[in-house]
């Protein structure tokens, strides 16, 4: 009889990490453990210590282990990254530091940097005599002396990595090869990060820009994940370890330590596609995610069952040119902390409790008053069976702080002060979602939305109805849907060069020689991943924009269609009005060209869990909503069959979140143990 094998999906977040195995009998085994800021690897080190040996499974068994990863981020927003310098062609270092003429805060009577000057300050930017032409001819051969004493000087200021940054370098690598080559053979120790391979696109700014990233990172990613592999090497895991890109596809370890700038919000958009599988299960296309975690809620749009990407993103503030799923991040979740502004208005977030010490109801020391304490005040929460009963809560705790931090300052009763809480909460998350919809002239009321992450389920129904939207779908297990994301990922790899041309004239001739260099790069990519080649779907995408314009969108480029240029423009259009709400029919220019190659392995989002026997319906207890006290129903989610129907106000309890219904709306359990819920039909407030 052949054994079981098992696929491992892990997804570190701010205070929980998220564990699924799936087996090949189909069944899902999932569980929260507390997350290890501090050292992620080891939340990690316990659950192949600890957790796989509870559930009986040996590390010879998996043969998949995909992570998510919030050490990039982290990385920045901490500013915990390497000591790096910069190298640029002579006369452009101060090119970081300089930026755009854009100012996002120009009314404050103190301006700051809206540049990321903190990575490479000027005693660590050298410039170095060469050129190259904007059609990628050399026009000055690189100096060899003064490659030199540029490298030695960064030397002397201990530097960890060197980012290079060469202008035109995307029409023609050949001096940044030179000089990688140089500090490889001089100094090994030092990484290095070439624009011309992580970002090969003109916008001088922005390549130095995600190229100084690269660098700034790859140190730290370099040692956590090799310290992964190694972990994984001494248990006895045969499988390669692969991580979630911010594109939504994942890669090998081994390749995401060369590029780590494409792992940002490599987490959220493991639950975005996490997501699509739920919404195409509910036979839902159009979709609005909400992802509420501990610290932060991650908020992404889903057209025609496709999560948008767009080719450039932002991390605390400044602007990152890698492609990543479109999520918008703002800082609220289940441990934001509830505080007293000067003008004596309630605010929440975006200063969170994190996992250590958490909320005041986890008894470890937390003195403030967060979003997860008010849910347990307001009776949302059992105490008793958080995380399925792996964490007890302090409900007095709870009530404690709220009294002293926020009711009583305030003037207000308990009930309302907690309330509250939820309420501001809620309004800023709302907020969120119409900047990702109602800003860009999409109504929210056209889409479902998906509840996912730890607190999703709590706060979809009060979202919807702020937003107006009438369709909550709340996956089979929400709160672990990011590492379920994981194992639902296509394998991928993502090559892009720059290609400056107008499409009024141009033929597919020189598009093709292009596309054939890129997939070529694409397939060696896919031969280190050992991927069939039967497996590996194609797509192309050219970065497109109007003739004068400086930014881009991606659209899809069909090489089978009519005459795919005359489809690329037809798809432009359709695609900035689905962005910016308007279109017209001027002329457009390609700027970028770019393969995406994909290994599907989505066999993940299939799996169950084996089933609860008894009843559903736990009992009764009473909560506290906007219309006061009432009893609800408390429903067991492991015990709900396909067709069971829940009518609000309720709750319903699992292992890895809580749903919260409240009255006026209903749910029904169907599609393979989806939860819908629905709202009767009522103008929504937008």
């Amino acid at each position: 009889m052949t054994s079981l094998t098992y696929s491992i999906g892990i997804d570190t977040g701010g205070t929980f990490t998220d564990v699924v195995a799936y087996g090949s009998d189909g069944l899902m085994r999932l569980t929260k453990v507390p997350s290890t800021p501090e050292d992620p690897g080891a939340a990690v080190r316990r659950v192949l210590d600890d957790v796989l040996d509870e559930w009986g499974i040996s590390s010879r068994q998996i043969v998949r282990f995909v992570h998510g990863t919030t050490v990039a981020t982290n990385a920045v927003l901490e500013r915990k990254g390497a000591r790096i310098g910069l190298l640029t062609t002579e006369g452009f270092k101060d090119v970081l530091e300089i930026g755009r003429q854009n100012r996002t805060q120009i009314y404050d009577l103190m301006l700051r940097p809206e540049t990321p000057g903190f990575l490479v300050p000027g005693a660590r930017r050298r410039g170095v005599v060469e050129a190259i032409s904007p059609k990628g001819n050399v026009e000055t051969p690189l100096d060899p002396a003064s490659l030199e004493v540029a490298v030695a000087h960064l030397v002397e200021q201990g530097v960890d990595a060197i980012a290079i940054c060469f202008l035109f370098s995307f029409a023609n690598s050949v001096h940044e090869r030179q000089a990688a080559a140089y500090i490889a053979e001089r100094h090994p120790d030092i990484m290095v990060s070439l624009s011309s391979a992580v970002d090969p696109a003109f916008r001088e700014y922005e390549r130095t820009c995600v190229t100084a990233f690269d660098a700034y990172i790859k140190p730290r990613l370099d040692r956590y994940l090799a310290g992964m592999e190694n972990d994984l090497k001494e248990a006895g895991t045969p499988a390669p370890l692969q991580i979630m890109q911010s594109r939504g596809g994942v890669c090998s370890s081994v390749i995401a330590r060369r590029r780590p700038v494409r792992l940002f919000l490599s987490g959220p958009a493991a639950g975005v596609i996490g997501a699509c599988s739920a919404g195409a299960e509910a036979q839902l296309k159009d979709l609005i995610t909400v992802d509420i975690g501990g610290t932060s809620s991650d908020i992404a749009l889903i057209f025609d069952g496709q999560p948008l990407v767009r080719p450039e993103g932002s991390l605390d503030t400044y602007s990152i040119r890698v492609p990543m799923v479109d999520v918008n991040a703002i800082g609220a979740g289940g441990g934001s902390i509830a505080w007293i502004d000067e003008a004596g208005g309630l605010r929440v977030g975006p200063k969170s409790a994190g996992a250590d010490p958490g909320p005041a109801c986890y008894g470890r020391g937390g003195e403030w008053a967060t979003v997860t304490d008010a849910s347990v005040a307001l009776g949302y929460i059992d105490p008793g069976y958080f995380a399925g009963g792996s964490l007890k809560l302090d409900p007095d705790r709870a009530r404690v702080v709220i009294d002293s931090v926020v009711a009583k300052p305030l003037g207000l009763s308990l009930d309302h002060a907690a309330l509250g809480i939820h309420r501001v909460v809620n309004a800023q998350m709302a907020e969120g979602i119409r900047l990702v919809s109602i800003s860009r002239g999409i109504d929210p009321r056209q889409f479902a939305l998906v509840a996912l992450g730890g607190a999703g389920p709590l706060h979809a129904t009060a979202l919807a109805s702020e937003l107006g939207i009438s369709t909550v779908v709340v996956p089979r297990n929400p709160g672990v849907l990011s590492a379920i994301g994981l194992l639902s990922a296509t394998t991928e790899h993502e090559v892009s060069a720059a290609f400056p041309h107008a499409l009024s004239g141009l033929s597919m001739d020189p598009v093709r020689t292009v596309l054939d260099e890129l997939d070529a790069e694409c397939a060696r990519l896919m031969a280190q991943e050992q991927a069939p080649i039967d497996q590996v779907t194609k797509n192309y995408y050219a970065d497109v924009c109007y003739v004068g314009q400086a930014h881009y969108i991606e659209v899809p480029l069909e090489l089978d269609a009519e005459i795919p240029l005359e489809r690329l423009f037809n798809s432009f259009c359709t695609l900035h009005e689905r962005q910016y709400g308007h279109h017209t029919r001027s002329p457009i220019k390609i700027v970028n060209l770019r393969a995406v190659h994909r290994a599907e392995t989505r066999e993940a989002a299939t799996g169950t869990l084996g089933r609860a026997e008894g009843g559903a319906h736990k009992g009764r207890r009473e909560i506290i909503v906007t219309e006061g006290r009432v009893e609800a129903d408390v429903y067991d989610r492991d015990r709900l069959n396909s067709g069971d129907e829940v009518t609000g106000p309720a709750v319903i309890e699992q292992n890895d979140t809580t749903t919260l219904v409240e009255p006026g709306w209903r749910g029904r359990v169907s599609h393979g143990n989806i939860l819908v819920l629905t709202a009767m039909p009522k103008e929504g407030k937008i």
